[in-house]
């Protein structure tokens, strides 16, 4: 089990980034959010879950321990694999699934690509009592866990959004669309609080996508 990985950032794509460790290049698939608060030639520490299959290794990351245990717990409900249980954390953060089974919230999964109405109650009905709730949740784009290093978050946001809904399976058209309906919203949070909050965007730029 690789727990976690940490070195420089050797390159960036749409689903994941590749982390130099002792000398090798660790590929590894993280969501939109995470890959967000990637930069080439930065140092950054990614908490992750090696996945064996018969025919490969596959190495997911995320931003921190919280989210990869999240993301081993929701793959012990029936026929969620880590494809689907990582896209559930690209729409949602970790406290937000919380929320959204404890309280039985079936459209709030639903905006999950791959997740119907059937699939939301299923997920509901099976992880309950595994997922409980808590106040201590760190949500994706919420501060670090204690111990490990920020992952800086530098490049322009709109690249950032755009680069995440291409490689979640929106065309380059789908997306300049979301990008221009979410301009106002970038720049008000710029004003306001000085950064722009990406995975805030993307998640809001798949429920304006999912709904044309």
């Amino acid at each position: 089990m690789i727990a976690s990985v940490s070195g420089r950032v050797a390159a960036v794509s749409p689903d994941g980034a590749v982390v130099e460790v002792g000398g090798i290049g660790l590929a590894v698939q993280c969501t939109p959010g995470t890959i967000a608060r990637l930069a080439v030639g930065e140092d950054a520490r990614l908490a992750t879950s090696l996945v064996v299959r018969e025919d490969s290794l596959t190495l997911y990351g995320f931003a921190d321990d919280d989210e990869r245990q999240l993301f081993e717990l929701l793959q012990t409900a029936n026929g969620v694999g880590p494809r689907l249980a990582q896209a559930v954390l690209a729409i949602h953060p970790p406290r937000e699934v919380r929320r959204a089974v404890s309280l039985a919230d079936v459209k709030a999964l639903m905006q999950v690509p791959g997740i119907g109405k059937k699939g939301a109650e299923r997920l509901i009905l099976e992880l309950r009592d595994r997922l409980g709730s808590t106040t201590t949740d760190t949500q994706l784009d919420g501060p670090p866990a204690a111990g490990s290093a920020p992952v800086p978050a530098v490049a322009p946001w709109r690249d950032q959004l755009s680069s995440a809904l291409v490689g979640l399976g929106w065309s380059t058209r789908e997306a300049d669309t979301a990008l221009t309906a979410l301009a106002p919203v970038a720049d008000e949070q710029l004003t306001s609080t000085g950064r722009v909050d990406v995975a805030s965007l993307l998640r809001q730029a798949l429920q304006l996508l999912g709904r044309s």
